[in-house]
């Protein structure tokens, strides 16, 4: 008898991870679907697929479970996931991350903020939404993101025995990291009991949110003569935010001392400065700010700053685009 509660038509449970690089969600999608297939008998099959493979950049991460008898004869992507776990919640800027979800479907998002916000900023109408504090547990038991999205994972796919996961984390760091085990196995077991759930009133419709596969703008047949090279990340336009893993630098400027540290590990140019005198006249330059749309939260300039006027931030809706200092553009 199958305990899987329900399957497509080629008989597999799909699960989407939708996160970035350097919170861990590659990680976790192989140990869900060891669990599954060490733990439970199931069949399963997990990969990812990223670009370049670096902190920030969109990763996604897919478990496929089925019955013993099924054969897994499918390695293609999973468009139509009976739930999607959102890693960072700021992903939605960059890529439609409840793309082809079911109609029944369920979606996790690492937050602290209201279903209502969620809802309208992911354009959710229907299904169940299950929200964690992933970030805030991780930060208070010192572990990773991955751990606590894990737990609440477990909790949604209630056929899956959470044991079996405590067994697998011990596996997983008792060799190489005995001091995280604990520490991960608190973290799991939060992320089972402080996921919440929101259920919509449209969670019957027949028809899910139909599947969009991104396709690159520019081709061969379409490419701008010159080679000019147009993407996100080369555009004065660029937004970096959807990059951040949850902080990001509070600058306070009675502590600056303008040495410039900052600027100098900074790898986006976010630090905006402007010429003044000092009380002796001499000419220098001041730190005016920073221009949170290029700052994807690395930190560096925290660990660089030699007074206490940079420390890290754990970001709240709203205060980048508050807080940020505009620099020129000429």
């Amino acid at each position: 008898m199958s305990i899987l509660p329900k399957t497509n038509e080629l008989g597999f449970f799909e699960i989407r991870l939708e996160s970035i690089g350097g919170l861990g969600a590659n990680l976790a999608g192989k140990m869900l679907a060891e669990v599954g297939a060490l733990g439970h008998g199931l069949n399963a099959a997990n990969f990812s697929t990223y670009g370049s493979e670096k902190k920030g950049s969109p990763v996604k991460s897919y478990i496929r479970f089925c019955d013993e008898h099924v054969h897994i004869r499918d390695h293609s992507p999973i468009e139509q996931p009976h739930v999607i776990g959102v890693f960072h919640e700021s992903l939605y800027k960059m890529v439609d991350v409840i793309s082809g979800l079911r109609p029944d479907g369920i979606v996790l998002v690492n937050s602290v903020r209201s279903a209502e916000h969620i809802r309208r900023d992911l354009r959710l109408s229907y299904g169940t939404l299950a929200i964690v504090d992933a970030l805030g547990i991780a930060v208070e038991e010192k572990t990773k993101v991955n751990t606590a999205m894990l737990g609440a994972l477990f909790r949604i796919c209630h056929f899956l025995d959470p044991e079996k996961m405590k067994q697998v984390i011990r596996k997983t760091f008792e060799k190489k990291y005995p001091h995280l085990v604990e520490a991960n196995i608190r973290t799991f077991e939060r992320g089972y009991e402080e996921v919440r759930f929101y259920k919509s009133e449209d969670a019957l419709l027949e028809t899910g949110k139909p599947f969009s596969r991104p396709y690159p703008l520019f081709g061969y047949e379409t490419q701008t003569i010159g080679g000019v090279i147009i993407t996100n990340g080369n555009s004065v336009w660029k937004d970096l935010s959807g990059s951040r893993q949850g902080f990001l630098p509070k600058w306070e400027e009675k502590d600056c001392i303008h040495c410039a540290a900052c600027d100098t590990v900074c790898p986006d140019f976010c630090f905006v400065w402007e010429e003044g005198e000092d009380r002796k006249g001499r000419k220098q330059m001041f730190l005016k700010g920073i221009d949170y749309q290029y700052c994807k939260g690395c930190l560096k300039c925290v660990e660089a700053c030699p007074t206490s006027a940079l420390t890290p931030y754990r970001e709240q809706i709203g205060f980048a685009e508050t807080h940020t200092v505009k620099r020129m553009r000429v």
